[in-house]
């Protein structure tokens, strides 16, 4: 199997599902070698069947030590890393959970530093290390304290550690609704009156899917021109 991707390894932070594996799908398509990393190791196996993955870790990515001692572990440096890590966690001001909204800034903020460290000099010159941020939390509103200022914050931290890692290229793909297992299990029986809405209100006419998100971070992963920017990819969301 050849494309523009052969002979590279793609490693996918969260991708035993949604987004990550998607992308772990069509990376293998264009010609890498996938590892997955995840929490679950029976998703993990269940996913790297689907994709052909190379290799598996289950760990926590959000733990520094965890995160160094894989990174220590692979064979070889790797051309492209993809982090599809962190949640999101909506609430006001008075009933915000302090331990919730620690963890949500160390998977936002501390996790892509740390992971920045740790891929220093383990990522080929031409590879990226590429985040996923939301367009959801760039609307003030009650609630939207964390998710403002996390959505905020990844920009910049995104542009400076394009310029302390290059040539290695840094970007973030900032998402609106996507389709995927996560989206339903928080939505649970409001899942399709919301599929429904975007379908009406969406000026593509349809849901994005994790499939389209796939695209948008193979593309980062190939196009050596793009580095250091956050990129939208949410059908038109935020004009409507």
């Amino acid at each position: 199997m050849s494309g523009p991707l052969t002979g590279q390894t793609v490693v996918l932070l969260g991708g035993s599902g949604g987004i990550g594996l998607e992308t772990a799908r069509l990376a293998h398509t264009e010609g890498a070698a996938v590892v997955l990393v995840g929490r679950d190791p029976d998703r993990l196996s269940h996913a790297a069947a689907d994709v052909g993955a190379t290799q598996t870790a289950a760990f926590d990515a959000t733990d520094p030590e965890a995160l160094q001692r894989f990174f220590e572990d692979l064979p070889s440096p790797v051309d492209h890393v993809l982090t599809t890590a962190g949640g999101n966690y909506y609430a006001r001001l008075a009933e915000l959970d302090l331990t919730r909204a620690r963890r949500l800034v160390e998977e936002h903020l501390w996790l892509p530093i740390a992971l920045a460290r740790t891929v220093t000099g383990r990522i080929r010159p031409a590879g990226t290390l590429l985040f996923m941020s939301g367009t959801g939390g760039r609307r003030p509103g009650p609630g939207m304290v964390l998710p403002g200022a996390m959505t905020a914050a990844k920009p910049a931290l995104i542009a400076n550690l394009a310029i302390e890692l290059a040539p290695i290229r840094v970007n973030a793909i900032a998402a609106g609704f996507v389709d995927t297992p996560l989206s339903a299990q928080l939505l649970g029986d409001d899942l399709d009156r919301r599929r429904d809405e975007l379908r009406r209100t969406l000026p593509i006419g349809r849901v994005v899917g994790p499939q389209d998100v796939a695209a948008l971070a193979v593309h980062l992963m190939t196009n050596t021109a793009l580095t250091g920017a956050t990129y939208d990819i949410d059908g038109g969301q935020q004009l409507v």
